[in-house]
């Protein structure tokens, strides 16, 4: 059989390189319109579900509350959040110890379903405590008490995060916080509710995005080369 040669050519160089490259870019394009990008989990997949020790519970924006730095100087305090969820009533110890000496209350934080009844507790240690919102809100135990056993209770109607004192040992970190329902400030979204942070791009779609980069580098580079030192190359054929 005869030989034959081919004859490649920079302008069938560019052409080739041209629909490589807007081949790659849309393979890239296409995967990222596939993945959700809102931060939603993709079906097929588990979400985040509801923590049992509530470090990061589920409800609101899917983070852990946002407590804004008040329990921050509570030294019973480790960051978790008690999980009573799924309980109609949750209970809170007054006067643990805790801060130095029994001035703590036991969970410090704790989260419960929208309608619970949360019954603060008292031991008779430390003197007398009460319970009363920090700022506005609804919760007031009245004067201190000392009394072992004496109780004070409050139903929760609404959602939201609910921070309150003891009065008398506030300044030594005797704090508590409430969590209720599912639509309260988060850490992650700083915000009720809503939010789920900044959106994730998948991780098919920063795959396919690096490989685009690549090729049309490439392509780049090897054009520059045909365009600076070349004319038209002949590469041996079949015979």
């Amino acid at each position: 059989m005869a030989s034959r040669t081919t004859t490649v050519s920079r302008r069938a160089f560019l052409l080739t390189s041209v629909g490589a490259t807007a081949t790659a870019v849309t393979g890239s394009a296409a995967a990222q319109a596939e993945s959700p990008t809102d931060g939603t989990t993709p079906t097929g997949t588990e979400g985040g579900g509801n923590a049992t020790e509530a470090g990061s519970p589920g409800g609101g924006g899917g983070g852990p509350p946002d407590f804004g730095g008040f329990l921050d100087p509570v030294g019973n305090f480790d960051g978790s959040v008690v999980d009573a969820r799924g309980q109609g009533q949750a209970s809170v110890t007054v006067g643990a110890e805790g801060n130095g000496g029994n001035f703590a209350f036991d969970p410090p934080a704790v989260h419960v379903d929208n309608g619970a009844t949360v019954v603060w507790e008292w031991t008779g240690e430390g003197g007398g405590h009460n319970v009363v919102s920090d700022g506005e809100g609804p919760l007031d135990s009245g004067d201190p008490v000392s009394d072992e056993g004496e109780t004070y209770e409050y139903t929760f109607d609404s959602d939201g995060i609910y921070n309150y004192v003891c009065v008398p040992h506030e300044g030594q970190g005797m704090k508590g916080s409430v969590v209720v329902g599912t639509d309260y400030p988060t850490a992650s979204a700083g915000g009720g509710g809503g939010g789920s942070g900044v959106p994730q791009l998948p991780d098919g779609a920063k795959t396919l995005g690096v490989a685009t980069t690549v090729v049309m580098a490439a392509t780049l580079g090897l054009t520059y080369v045909f365009m600076r030192f070349g004319g038209d190359y002949e590469m041996p054929g079949d015979e």
